[in-house]
């Protein structure tokens, strides 16, 4: 399943929000510098959705993001 995801790096606060069944907003207090900030994305998908293998397909240099989840 391939979900997107738009990444406010450098936030004051984290948070996470599920816009719909496959889209998530998603604030991290990483920079994105040497991808701080997807790895802490990356971090955050695995807690929130109880899955295992999370990984960036798309957006590695970009605000928005896709992701590929498997069970």
């Amino acid at each position: 399943m391939y979900i997107k995801v738009k990444v406010k790096a450098a936030a004051k606060k984290e948070s996470f929000e599920r816009v719909s069944d496959d889209a998530f907003n998603i604030s991290v207090k990483e920079e994105a510098r040497n991808g701080w900030a997807n790895e802490r994305v990356t971090e955050i998908l695995k807690k929130e959705l109880n899955k295992k293998n999370v990984r960036l397909i798309s957006g590695a240099i970009t605000p928005s993001k896709i992701f590929s989840i498997e069970d």
